[in-house]
């Protein structure tokens, strides 16, 4: 007996009602579902289509479908991660990592030579900083836009959103901030400790910029790759 359209409606709703969010991982699961109540309706005919879902439901254990969810989050996050190296790979190959030499060097020269050179770090950290923030105002901005007028939530879409790599970018940053604005004229002094300070920066700079602007930019072609119907759901 095969499950009928009414009823796929209803397994969709059913994941949905069970905290499944994205319509990637719905449709995992109801294919699931819909394989195995088919299967258990050949040997058991007589019972109900209620009764064989909760039945396989039960199959998932006392948290329900959450250990799928939570695997599937772990995948795609890994994915997402091997996306952010890959990126960061390619500018330690020309030209880019003559790019990247390049603008170490000058931020080094600059602070080792200027009588200002503490100041200049602080300013270039605030400038980080306010980067970083001001993406951050425009994700939320274009995901509640997204939110309003999207109907299918996608998992690996979310992940790309949520830029949870760069979360790791503030401390380091923030800690040389903290260190070297109380202790300017110890370190500064030091040019092993300037340029290892001017490669960091740099670093984290390309870092956030492929976080916030590479990625987001191939965000329609990783999803296609991923995600061969989210070409119909968006045209």
């Amino acid at each position: 007996m095969k499950l009928t359209a009414q009823q796929i409606d209803q397994l969709y709703l059913f994941t949905r009602q069970h905290y499944v969010e994205w319509y990637d991982l719905q449709t995992e699961l109801v294919d699931h579902l819909a394989n195995a109540i088919e299967t258990e309706w050949e040997q058991n005919p007589k019972l109900t289509f209620d009764e064989v879902l909760n039945k396989e439901f039960r199959k998932f254990g006392v948290f329900g479908f959450m250990d799928v969810v939570e695997s599937r989050q772990a995948a795609l996050g890994k994915k997402y991660n091997r996306l952010v190296f890959n990126h960061f790979k390619a500018f330690f190959r020309v030209p880019k990592i003559l790019l990247t030499i390049g603008v170490t060097f000058l931020l080094f020269k600059i602070l080792k030579t200027s009588m200002y050179n503490n100041y200049i770090f602080i300013a270039i950290c605030i400038s980080y900083f306010g980067f970083i923030f001001f993406e951050f105002y425009k994700i939320k901005k274009i995901r509640k836009i997204q939110k309003e007028t999207s109907k299918k939530k996608w998992l690996f879409e979310e992940i790309i959103n949520q830029y949870g790599v760069s979360s790791g970018a503030f401390s380091v940053p923030f800690y040389f901030f903290i260190q070297i604005s109380s202790r300017a004229e110890r370190y500064l002094l030091n040019d092993y400790w300037l340029f290892s300070v001017s490669l960091m920066l740099v670093l984290f700079g390309i870092l956030n910029y492929i976080l916030f602007k590479i990625i987001p930019s191939k965000t329609r072609e990783y999803l296609l790759e991923t995600y061969p119907e989210y070409k119909l759901e968006k045209l």
